[in-house]
């Protein structure tokens, strides 16, 4: 059974560390695994400050990949949804994903932890207390760390739309979608809903229950249908609603700063490692677990890519090896903590090879993925979510689930990623035509092809003017 992100339930409220306690440093309880909860807390915390550098690492990512008179305009869309989601989350998201009451298991009260109302602090005999969440450690910690997530989820999307929307309508749209999309995801898989493994939802009703949980429970350690495959599907809707760049297909700019790709990229695997080893929430055997596999498939998608580019093109690019590392990255993602290294490095290598080939679906169908989104993210997350039904430790097709368990994994893990796309794919949508039909998406023609970054942002990443020498005396 797998560990996921964020805080389960409400019983939580009933334990609690006094404020002033915390502060001072004092002694916390110890969990059941025997680690500490201070150092478990610690590392959960650490974890979220490094996947909310995965943002600004995304925009040097997607900003080198852009054209020049673009870039600030592409990493100011991550920057946005930073300061959209973070707003959303503290005001109503948390509680729509791990608040109480469920609503027939898609989503979770907003009006529960209102403005994180009853989360963070309680009152023991009229002292202040920091409440504690399920895994030992302040319930608050939490809260950071699935901010994290819903953040990078929403700042993915727009790799797919760049270069040609109006930067207004991009906030827009991301306060509605993490509301609307990301949101109920997170409940549905994580904050016991019906794509999660409780005995009321999907899977315990096609293959029974084990006690309070169903007998069959899907694997999404730290995100392959919530975050990756929901933001992947977001963008081939976008892009089908708003259009190609013009130009497109026969005239493409290629990315103008390698080296700020290859640096995000970088920066991303390093980030990567709270995202999928923090998901442990404390638990330090499977945080190791959990980071070696993510190193172990971020470096096999490298190779995996520049296989495919080599056999294909006859050149191994930066690019592609930039590019590889992130689809290794979201490929073992919802696996990290559910497999063993040999396999990670399976899937590793192969959802490279994949995202490699997948992201040339856009010149065979026609629509234009401006960072390559789809082929990536989407590719990706779908093949690390069904893949690992076959190799989970203990439960997998090929790793002693047995014929019959191995299947029906399959099967719940084929499930919840197409209810993640399904659900992404409708109301974004929605989102996608209400806008067009309002206030619009696209920029004027000569503002596309002049560059954004100077019409809509008043400025430019670098500064190309020649200056005029006078003739001295």
């Amino acid at each position: 059974m797998s560990l996921v992100p964020p805080p389960l339930g409400a019983a939580a409220d009933a334990a609690h560390i006094p404020v002033t306690t915390l502060l001072a440093g004092a002694a916390h309880p110890q969990p059941a695994v025997g680690e500490s909860t201070a150092t478990g807390g610690l590392w959960v915390l650490v974890a979220a400050s490094l996947v909310l550098l995965m943002t600004p690492a995304l925009a040097l990512f997607y900003g080198g990949m852009s054209r020049q008179k673009s870039v600030l305009n592409m990493m100011m869309m991550s920057f946005g949804a930073m300061g959209v989601v973070t707003v959303t989350s503290i005001a109503y998201g948390y509680s729509m994903s791990y608040g109480p009451t469920s609503l027939a298991g898609v989503i979770a009260s907003p009006l529960d932890y209102l403005g994180l109302r009853g989360v963070i602090t309680a009152s023991d005999h009229g002292t202040p207390v920091f409440a504690v969440g399920d895994n030992g450690y302040a319930r608050i910690i939490d809260v950071c760390f699935q901010l994290t997530f819903a953040i990078i989820s929403v700042a993915l999307i727009s790799g797919a739309i760049a270069e040609r929307v109006k930067y207004s309508a991009w906030l827009l749209f991301s306060a509605c979608w993490v509301t609307l999309v990301y949101y109920p995801l997170a409940h549905q898989v994580w904050g016991g809903g019906i794509l999660g493994e409780d005995a009321h939802g999907v899977s315990a009703w096609l293959f029974g229950t084990a006690g309070e949980h169903a007998r069959i429970a899907p694997i999404d350690f730290a995100g392959g249908t919530v975050v990756h495959i929901s933001a992947g599907t977001a963008a081939l809707v976008l892009v089908l609603i708003i259009g190609n760049r013009r130009g497109f297909p026969h005239h493409v700019h290629r990315p103008h700063n390698l080296p700020l790709v290859m640096l995000g990229a970088a920066l991303l695997w390093f980030g990567w490692l709270g995202f999928n080893a923090g998901s442990a929430l404390g638990d330090q055997s499977l945080a190791g677990l959990a980071w070696l596999n993510t190193t172990a498939a971020a470096a096999a998608g490298l190779l995996g890519w520049l296989c495919v580019e080599r056999i294909r093109d006859g050149h191994a690019t930066s690019l592609g090896a930039a590019s590889g590392v992130v689809a290794g990255l979201v490929t073992i993602t919802p696996a990290a903590g559910d497999v063993m290294p040999l396999w990670a490095l399976l899937l590793g290598v192969t959802g490279g090879a994949l995202a490699a080939m997948g992201v040339g679906l856009k010149y065979r169908f026609g629509f234009d993925d401006t960072l390559d989104v789809v082929g990536v993210h989407l590719v990706g997350a779908v093949w690390g979510t069904v893949a690992v039904g076959f190799c989970a430790t203990g439960r997998g097709l090929l790793t002693g689930g047995g014929l019959r368990g191995g299947c029906e994994l399959l099967v719940v893990q084929a499930l919840i990623a197409l209810a993640a796309m399904a659900l992404a794919g409708v109301v974004t949508a929605v989102l996608g035509l209400t806008i067009r039909r309002t206030m619009g998406w696209r920029v004027d023609r000569d503002v596309e092809l002049g560059g954004i970054d100077t019409h809509i942002h008043g400025e430019s990443a670098y500064d190309t003017t020649v200056p005029t020498l006078g003739r001295g005396r």
